[in-house]
């Protein structure tokens, strides 16, 4: 298990040529069944860093450039009336592969925004009454600029929440930079990556991060840390049940790549501002500011509550 995991980092790495964090973290979201929202200013390697990981796995992808004019039918699919039978034919959307990248998703309307819920929630989508299920494993890899740039709408609270992780990128050093300038990544080496591992192996590694144990008294901190956000001066919504069960997930699969069958306390606190800040809503909102504070109230509960261990 570890070879793979080892393979398919080290496969990302000839494209994404920054720091290895945010590899870890996107592979963390992987082995959880997780969706990863990739939030940096234009030009640091988002796009290359999601269509890295799509490829490195052997199995169904679709990239969509989500606009402003951008329907829910495009993303979704349609039904549309087929003279010839008499009946609607269900024609499906880019949604409908293992791996989705939703390039920009901040460009596009709320309404837009929102018809990816039920499939990031559930795995299906209903269009006219009629569920469909769509492939297993199923990721969305969503990228998007910062709020106050220009042509960007606010992520809805709800689907914030649909979100595994929130990772940030960052400028890469002088050196990855040069580097960057002589191998073109995105143009020479991202088009002719070849798959790292197969559909197969990523339901085997999806397996084993379920399996991974978290004893009573690690449950009852990841309890303990999302109540305190609840009840904090500075946070108006605190962590919900569902952040908390994102938290032990990601734990388990941080534990993983570790090559551990159980989680330490340290599984839990590096992912906690990933998992938890973009879920809570400061009392002083505003665009741009509210995931820094967030993540400051985080850390400050993380020296407040004692580790079990």
């Amino acid at each position: 298990m570890q070879d793979k995991i080892d393979r398919l980092r080290q496969n990302i790495a000839q494209a994404f040529l920054g720091s290895t964090e945010p590899i870890d973290r996107l592979i963390c979201c992987l082995l959880a069944r997780g969706h990863a929202l990739i939030e940096d200013v234009p030009g640091v390697g988002k796009t290359v860093l999601a269509s890295a990981l799509a490829r490195s796995v052997d199995s169904t992808f679709s990239r969509i450039q989500l606009t402003p004019d951008l329907l829910p039918a495009d993303l979704i699919g349609v039904s549309i009336f087929n003279r010839d039978t008499g009946e609607f034919q269900f024609k499906p959307g880019p949604i409908f592969a293992s791996v989705v990248l939703a390039d920009e998703i901040n460009r596009t309307t709320p309404r837009t925004q929102t018809a990816l819920l039920e499939a990031m929630n559930e795995g299906q989508v209903t269009i006219d009454g009629v569920p469909h299920k769509l492939p297993s494993p199923f990721m969305v890899l969503a990228t998007q600029n910062p709020y106050d740039f220009e042509g960007t709408y606010l992520l809805p609270e709800n689907q914030l929440d649909r979100f595994l992780m929130r990772i940030a990128l960052g400028y890469p050093d002088a050196s990855v930079e040069s580097h960057m300038l002589d191998l073109r990544p995105a143009q020479n080496v991202l088009r002719d990556l070849e798959p790292a591992i197969t559909h197969e192996e990523v339901i085997q590694l999806q397996e084993r991060a379920d399996q991974v144990k978290i004893e009573a008294s690690l449950r009852a901190y990841i309890v303990e840390l999302a109540a305190r956000t609840r009840h904090h001066d500075e946070i108006q919504v605190g962590i919900s049940p569902r952040g908390t069960l994102a938290l032990a997930q990601a734990a388990r699969a941080t534990a993983v790549l570790a090559d551990r069958d159980y989680c330490v306390p340290e599984d839990i606190l590096d992912n906690l501002v990933q998992v938890g800040a973009h879920r809570l809503i400061t009392r002083s909102y505003g665009a741009g500011r509210n995931w820094q504070m967030a993540a400051d109230v985080l850390r400050q509960i993380t020296n407040e509550v004692a580790s079990p261990m």
